[in-house]
Parts: C-alpha cells; structure tokens; sequence
C-alpha cells in the first residue's frame, strides 16, 4: 500500500498493543480503511505505522516498542469523536463488533445525539450526531 498524504489540520496518533489486531477490528467497528501498514523487520509482527481512515479522517497507529523507549501504557485522558449524520447505524455495528457502551446513546441536553463506546484495546469513543433545530 502507498500512504495517502493526509489533508486533515489534526491527526491521532495512538500506540496500542496489538495494531494488526486493532486495524481488523476497526475495519469491523467503524468502517476503516487501511490506507498504510509498515511493519517491522524484526520478525515479531509489530507495526511500526499504521495509516487509517475512518469517517473520511486519518488514524494513525503503532505497536508499543519498549526496546525503543516507548513501553506499553494504557490509553488514557483521551477519546476519539466520530460527528456522523446515522449515529444510531454507527452505534450499532460498533456495539456488533465487540465495543462495550460507557455511556448509552441518547438526545442529550445540548441537543444532538451522543454516546461512548470502549473498545476492547482500550480506547474510548463518542459518537455524535447533529440534530437539525
């Protein structure tokens, strides 16, 4: 695969341990794209990059490379927001392929349609919609 040039102002960059694994499931989860995957010459299947997209923006990825300073954490502080016009579709087929649900989606106070899902490597993601006032 050829990595795509990215057009977004801002692109995540999350190591997980287990990208191979992870690409598949988000393939499953959120509709991905593998656009890039470099992995390394070490032989143990560790991604060095991993290029997705998701919802029309970039994901990056890599593996955790202790060898390299970068040790195995937990994700934290953090989540990724998909904004879709069918939250309750995304909602579903992540919910189908193995996400757990922080938070129900639901209309929320502010308006819109909103809820968190966790996903089996520990990211936490929020799904939006956009209700029309």
């Amino acid at each position: 695969m050829t990595d795509a040039p990215v057009t977004s102002g801002l692109t995540p960059y999350l190591s997980i341990d287990g990208v191979t694994a992870a690409i598949a499931f988000y393939e499953r989860a959120f509709a991905a794209t593998a656009i890039d995957v470099r992995q390394t010459d070490s032989g143990d299947g560790r991604v060095i990059h991993a290029h997705l997209q998701i919802n029309g923006a970039p994901l990056f990825m890599s593996d955790f490379f202790p060898d390299y300073g970068y040790p195995a954490v937990a994700p934290a502080a953090f989540m990724l927001h998909l904004q879709v016009a069918d939250a309750q579709a995304w909602w579903d087929r992540a919910v189908a392929a193995g996400c757990t649900v922080k938070s129900p989606i639901k209309v929320e106070f502010w308006g819109d349609i909103y809820g968190q899902l966790s996903d089996p490597h520990g990211v936490t993601w929020a799904i939006g919609q956009t209700v029309a006032k």
